[in-house]
């Protein structure tokens, strides 16, 4: 975990915002080389990747750019969102929280025996069917994906905030196991942070929600609250069962996400739960230099929220 300089975020901003973005991405691309060769280097242990991350930390991107680096290498690889082992939502038999609603950051609200009947099989070199799953009606669709069998040196990467979850690790014990967030914060010249990491997941988030949602503001707010608390319970506990665990933050990105965050912050009204957090957005965000999108490269990590990229949704 890094703590990046204001300072010296806005001075690159202010000179060279090109280079400055460039230098960025290309730090993160050695972690996704990192990551890739470790995965190579596994493949006879097993053909299986788990990687996780909370909301906001980026693993489709990341898990798309593992895949395409592990291609030029001669691997070929399968990405594969564990979002599609929702089981179908029943209020009779759907996990709870403590009000009582149903707990849609549950772990058990997947699929945890098809999943694992699916990495037995892939590992075994035999043929899967990826379920599909409908979020706009809360149910596992009729339709099946193509099938997915691997070759012998073919990998499937499965992201998904469960990934490292006991419930699937203690069965998979030999799978490659990655976990990612972004958890570097922004402190200025005396020290003191400016910029929390649980923020910059909540403004990639509010980004994200608009653009491809088209949810309002208040309504990423009002799930925040469920999110963060399911992390604390279903997420952050498992971090330590991976083999490889990175920081998928960009030093530039808070500058880029202003121009978006800013505006629907000031939408938002003290009554809203967790509003300290869009208290300390708005007191924080001024101090930030405005970056262009245009310098943001089509295959940065960033465009999984802004939008543009080349991975898709």
């Amino acid at each position: 975990m890094a703590v990046y300089s204001l300072k010296e975020i806005n001075q690159a901003v202010r000179t060279d915002p090109k280079a400055f973005v460039e230098e960025s991405d290309a730090a993160f691309q050695k972690k996704i080389e990192s990551a890739a060769q470790k995965i190579a280097g596994h493949v006879h242990v097993s053909r299986v990747v788990l990687l996780s991350g909370p909301s906001g930390s980026g693993k489709t991107t990341t898990s798309r750019m593992i895949q395409a680096k592990l291609e030029q290498m001669g691997v070929k690889a399968h990405a594969v969102s564990m979002d599609n082992y929702f089981q179908t939502v029943d209020p009779e038999t759907s996990p709870r929280n403590r009000e009582g609603l149903i707990d849609y950051e549950s772990p058990f609200c997947l699929d945890m025996n098809l999943l694992n009947q699916h990495f037995k099989l892939l590992d075994r070199g035999e043929t899967i069917y990826i379920p599909k799953f409908d979020f706009a009606r809360q149910m596992r669709s009729g339709i099946h994906s193509n099938p997915l069998r691997l070759g012998k040196d073919e990998i499937a990467i499965f992201e998904g905030i469960h990934a490292l979850n006991d419930i699937i690790t203690g069965k998979n014990p030999k799978a490659m196991k990655l976990y990612i967030s972004a958890r570097s914060s922004v402190a200025d010249e005396a020290g003191s942070t400016v910029f929390k990491n649980t923020w910059l997941r909540l403004a990639r988030r509010m980004v994200r929600d608009a653009k491809f949602r088209s949810w309002e503001p208040h309504v990423t707010m009002k799930m925040w609250s469920s999110v963060r608390r399911g992390e604390k319970l279903y997420i952050s506990p498992f971090k330590d069962n991976a083999d490889i665990q990175f920081d998928t933050s960009l030093p530039y990105e808070i500058n880029v996400l202003k121009a978006y965050v800013l505006p629907f912050c000031e939408q938002l009204t003290p009554e809203l739960e967790r509003y300290e957090e869009i208290g300390q957005l708005l007191e924080a965000y001024p101090k930030f230099e405005t970056l262009s999108e245009h310098y943001i490269a089509a295959d940065s990590l960033l465009r999984e929220f802004i939008g543009g990229g080349i991975y898709g949704q």
